[in-house]
């Protein structure tokens, strides 16, 4: 089995101490939630449903959010050293299931595919009775499932889903997202590209074709035009290409001197290896050595794409080589399980399992409406990413974001990336009708029947 340290010297040392806010769980009363709702569980287990792309362009992703799911699991039935829950500033969980009921959980594939994520959610929660739905590494997923479980009146805990979309112009009730956007990737990272590549630049982009690719490619242009640079083409291109030689090849005649791949998974690794063999890394355009950004990065696309990631910007939600308590938690917890480091994914995922048993531990059911009350506003610390903020108005988590790059010698096959800038939640906070937010109904929660 591969072996790797967790005692890396990292930007972030030891957890920052609690203030009173996260002293103790805020518990609520469950009175006002007595109707019955859907798959109000009767007998002795409690069943998660986790819906996770197994197949497809985020297969990837989706395998370490599986193996996530499961620790977490383990975590709240009892079992294991309990992670993060050690860590965790609320202390509503006892290791003892979840209400009095052992947790239990069935999965599905999502494809990577929106049409078949909502076919895989739907068996779950109507077969197997899934109190909620939780998983996905698409952003198309997640505005899908999302849409579901508000219609049926279950609770969904995205996963790893990017787009301003998802707590923006399809924000639900019964959603909520721990993962950040692609307006705080481009707020984080374009003051760090400014002060690495000058304001004097001009980008070019290639974007997947969906609701993630298209707010990320909106969010970056914006930010980075705002520092100076200029847009010379927007492409896109569709989810899963394989082969984007004919997309590359346009790029060495547009007179841009930066490519920035608003591409994801599998289709990052491709892109971003097939730029390198076409020597754009190697080119000087503008009397300037040309450059590349992958706005989302991730420690498995680091894996795939290999030395050509080196040097290369972005942004990412959490990392395991940082060094505050609840990380370090994390990361041996899920190391002695599965021999190797924990993605974003991972971490994101396991997170939203023990934040969603947690509301229904402090609002005492697992009623929708309770758990949504119990989300809304709650501020909490000890999940590795520092103070954090689940904001009622839209229901999206702030908290700090790191931009990182490729390593240019890393010392193992994980040690891929490094954070070279901790970004404060507050330089990435925005108003909830902020304009790339505008245009979405929260409505009110649904608890079925």
């Amino acid at each position: 089995m591969t072996t790797f340290s967790t005692s890396r010297r990292g930007l972030l040392k030891g957890g920052a101490a609690l203030g009173l806010g996260f002293a103790a769980p805020t518990i609520l009363t469950s009175k006002a939630f007595a109707a019955s709702y859907t798959n109000e569980p009767k007998g002795s287990t409690v069943t998660f449903g986790f819906n996770v792309p197994q197949t497809g362009a985020y297969a990837d992703e989706g395998a370490d959010e599986l193996r996530a799911y499961e620790l977490a699991v383990e975590h709240l039935n009892g079992e294991g050293d309990g992670g993060m829950m050690g860590t965790f500033s609320s202390k509503a969980l006892k290791g003892n299931g979840v209400l009095g009921k052992k947790v239990v959980y069935v999965t599905g594939d999502t494809q990577t595919k929106s049409d078949a994520a909502r076919a895989s959610a739907r068996r779950m929660i109507e077969a197997d009775g899934a109190i909620m739905v939780t998983g996905g590494s698409s952003s198309g997923v997640a505005v899908a499932v999302q849409g579901l479980c508000q219609e049926v009146g279950v609770i969904f805990m995205a996963g790893l889903t990017h787009s301003n979309d998802t707590t923006g112009k399809d924000r639900k009730a019964n959603g909520f997202r721990h993962f950040f956007n692609a307006y705080m990737s481009g707020a984080a990272l374009a003051p760090v590209l400014k002060s690495n590549y000058g304001s004097d630049r001009k980008a070019y982009h290639l974007t997947a074709d969906y609701t993630w690719g298209w707010t990320q490619e909106e969010s970056i242009a914006a930010a980075t035009e705002a520092l100076g640079w200029e847009t010379v083409n927007k492409v896109r291109t569709p989810l899963g290409a394989g082969d984007f030689s004919q997309y590359i090849t346009p790029v060495l005649n547009s007179g841009a001197d930066v490519l920035i791949l608003n591409h994801y998974g599998r289709d990052m690794v491709n892109s971003l290896t097939q730029a390198v063999q076409f020597g754009l890394r190697d080119k000087q355009v503008n009397g300037k050595n040309f450059e590349i950004v992958v706005p989302l990065y991730s420690r498995l696309m680091a894996q795939g794409a290999g030395k050509n990631v080196n040097g290369i910007f972005g942004s990412t939600n959490w990392h395991w080589s940082l060094q505050d308590e609840a990380s370090q938690a994390f990361v041996k917890s899920f190391g002695q399980k599965y021999g190797f480091p924990p993605s974003q994914a991972a971490h994101t995922c396991y997170s939203q399992a023990i934040l969603y048993a947690d509301a229904c531990e402090r609002a005492g059911t697992f009623n929708p409406c309770g758990v949504v009350e119990a989300l809304e506003d709650f501020e909490f610390d000890g999940l590795g990413n520092g103070p954090t903020l689940y904001r009622g108005a839209d229901h999206q988590c702030f908290k700090d974001v790191l931009v990182v790059k490729g390593k240019e010698n890393p010392s193992s096959q994980f040690d891929l990336l490094e954070v070279v800038e901790v970004v404060p939640a507050a330089n990435v906070t925005y108003a909830p009708d902020h304009p790339m937010f505008a245009g979405g109904d929260l409505g009110s929660c649904n608890a079925g029947v």
